[in-house]
C-alpha cells in the first residue's frame, strides 16, 4: 500500500530532497535521516544487484524484487525507477500493480525505446508522444490507490531538443501523470523555462557529473521545480570510500589508519542486531518442552 506522506508533501507545496537508494544498506541509512521521500534508483539497482550497465539489461522481475524489499525495509515512502514499463501497454499495467503491491508509493515511468538507457548517457531514442501518453493513462487506471504516485519521464530533450520536451510534458500533464520529469535539461536557462512551461508537480534530477547543472534546492523550488532526486549521491559515495578502503588494504596489508569509518557497533544497530539479541535472550530463558 502506497504511502500517503508523500502526496501529502506534494499537497503542501514542501520541497522535496530524495536521496538515491540501491541497496539495503543505502535504505536504512537514508531512511533515518528524515527525507521525506528515498528515491530507488535503477543505475544503482541494477549496478549492485548485477554488476552491469543500466541499459536495458534488468528485467521487471530483478527491479520490482530489489526495490520492493528496498520499500519494505524502510518507513520513509519511496518513488522507484521502473524504466519503460518494461514492454508495451499490458506490460505496463502489470508493472504498476506489482510495484504498487510491493509497498512503494511511485513509480517513474519513460518515454524511451527499449532497451532503455540511462538518462545522462548517449544514444538515447523515444518513442511517440501519444504512445507515451497511453502508457501513462494506463499506468494511472491500474493503481489502486490515488497515493500511489504516476511520475512521468521525457528524455527527448536530447535528440529531438526543448520545445518537443516541453510539448510531451504538457501531454503527460493533461493524460494524468502526477509528477513531471524532463530529463537532461542542459542549463539554467533550460530549467527555468521547465519550469514556467508545466503545471504540475515537477522532478529535477540532479546528478553530479551528468548534463544538468547541480543547483541548490531553494533555486529549484523558485524556479518551479517539486522535487529533486539525487540518484548518484550515494553510489558514488561508497564506491570511492571502497576505493580507498580496499587500497589501503592492498598496500598496506591491514585495515588500520583507515580514518572515518561508519564503525561495527553502529552497523550491528543499523542492521537490527540489538533486537535479534534481545529476542535470543528472552526466549533462551523459556524451558524447552521435552519430547513425548
Amino acid at each position: 500500500m502506497a504511502n500517503p506522506a508523500l502526496r501529502r508533501a506534494f499537497e503542501a507545496k514542501r520541497f522535496i530532497v530524495a536521496p538515491g537508494i540501491f541497496d539495503m544498506i543505502s535504505a536504512k541509512v537514508a531512511d533515518g535521516m528524515g527525507f521525506d521521500c528515498l528515491y530507488g534508483t535503477g543505475f544503482g539497482t541494477v549496478a549492485s544487484h548485477l554488476g552491469v550497465a543500466d541499459a536495458g539489461i534488468a528485467t521487471y522481475t530483478d527491479m520490482v524484487a530489489r526495490m520492493g524489499q528496498m520499500a519494505r525495509g524502510v518507513k520513509t515512502p519511496m518513488i522507484a525507477d521502473a524504466d519503460t514499463g518494461y514492454g508495451g501497454l499490458l506490460n505496463v499495467r502489470h508493472t504498476v500493480m506489482g510495484y504498487e503491491a510491493a509497498g512503494i508509493s511511485g513509480i517513474q515511468l519513460e518515454d524511451q525505446e527499449m532497451p532503455k538507457k540511462c538518462g545522462h548517457t548517449p544514444g538515447r531514442r523515444v518513442i511517440p508522444a501519444e504512445e507515451m501518453a497511453l502508457k501513462i493513462k494506463v499506468a494511472v487506471e491500474a493503481r489502486t490507490s490515488p497515493d500511489f504516485l504516476i511520475v512521468a519521464r521525457t528524455d527527448a530533450r536530447t535528440t529531438l531538443g526543448l520545445d518537443e520536451a516541453l510539448r510531451r510534458g504538457r501531454m503527460f500533464e493533461e493524460a494524468g501523470a502526477d509528477v513531471v520529469f524532463i530529463e537532461s535539461p542542459e542549463s539554467e536557462e533550460e530549467m527555468r523555462a521547465i519550469g514556467k512551461a508545466i503545471r504540475k508537480p515537477l522532478l529535477a534530477n540532479m546528478v553530479e557529473g551528468g548534463r544538468t547543472p547541480i543547483l541548490p534546492a531553494q533555486t529549484l523550488k523558485e524556479i518551479g521545480y517539486s522535487i529533486a532526486i539525487y540518484p548518484a549521491v550515494g553510489f558514488l559515495a561508497v564506491a570511492a570510500a571502497l576505493e580507498r578502503a580496499y587500497g589501503h588494504l592492498k598496500q598496506q596489508g591491514d585495515s588500520l589508519a583507515l580514518g572515518e569509518s561508519y564503525g561495527f557497533k553502529r552497523m550491528t544497530e543499523l542492521m537490527g542486531f540489538p533486537e535479534v539479541w534481545d529476542f535470543e535472550t528472552r526466549w533462551a530463558q523459556q524451558p524447552a518442552k521435552a519430547a513425548e
